[in-house]
């Protein structure tokens, strides 16, 4: 499933930043997620849990925080500026599929609600990232 996968990379980066400040143990995973990457919450944090079970002591206490960053998009043609949830309701569930496996795929099916260009770039609420990380040295 494409919500384990991501939980396990989360948790491969933080762990390896965290040994990068020479942190012994990680309190605390921040984590953002673009609403475009449409993850379903519950199994991503599931699999955080369960991954997090197998991860021994650096990782044996600590709390997940997952915030999810509203996606905008902004047309290159006229300016215009909009939102992702206002143009999934336009989605069939096959376009919206594709765009929860693959992003750029929003590019194939999307235009500007103002103008109809196709030139747009998506300015925020794209990807999961970590925003912060706490622990004990």
């Amino acid at each position: 499933m494409h919500e384990w996968a991501l939980a396990e990379s989360v948790l491969t980066a933080a762990v390896e930043a965290a040994e990068k400040e020479k942190l012994k143990t990680i309190s605390e995973i921040k984590i953002s997620i673009g609403e475009l990457q449409q993850i379903e919450q519950e199994i991503f944090e599931f699999a955080l849990g369960e991954i997090i079970k197998s991860q021994g002591e650096k990782l044996k206490n600590v709390k997940t925080i997952i915030e999810t960053e509203e996606s905008t998009l902004k047309c290159k043609s006229c300016g215009h500026i909009w939102k992702f949830s206002d143009m999934k309701k336009k989605l069939s569930e096959d376009e919206s599929e594709a765009i929860h496996f693959i992003p750029e795929v929003a590019f194939v099916h999307t235009r500007c609600p103002k103008c109809g260009s196709p030139d747009f770039e998506i300015t925020s609420g794209r990807g999961v990232s970590i925003t912060s990380i706490k622990g004990e040295r």
